[in-house]
């Protein structure tokens, strides 16, 4: 008996929800902003991760369009909030780039 490639990508593409709602548990627990901000990064990554193989199982040229858009979304919601946090615990920079 073989599994056809679909059904081997639905199935990667279920383990890897699986594993989603397992680090979903260290976005609502934290117990760091950091860890919550690292567990936002990966759960948008699965999700990049998972629309690909239904596009790829589906042959469906949408949903990997909307995962390619996605991902640049994942990518910048990551720089901005390490911007954020790093412009938060660092101390005050003075005009000339020195510290105080």
């Amino acid at each position: 008996m073989t599994v056809a490639p679909t059904d081997f990508l639905l199935g990667v593409a279920a383990v890897l929800v699986g594993l989603a709602i397992a680090v979903g548990y260290r976005v609502v627990v934290g117990p760091t902003v950091q860890d919550r901000v690292v567990a936002v990064n990966a759960l948008g990554t699965t999700a990049v991760v998972v629309l690909a193989l239904l596009g790829a199982a589906f042959d469906d040229t949408g949903l990997l369009d909307v995962a390619l858009a996605y991902g640049l979304l994942n990518f910048l919601l990551s720089v901005g909030l390490a911007r954020i946090l790093g412009e938060r615990a660092s101390p005050e920079i003075d005009s000339e780039g020195g510290a105080p």
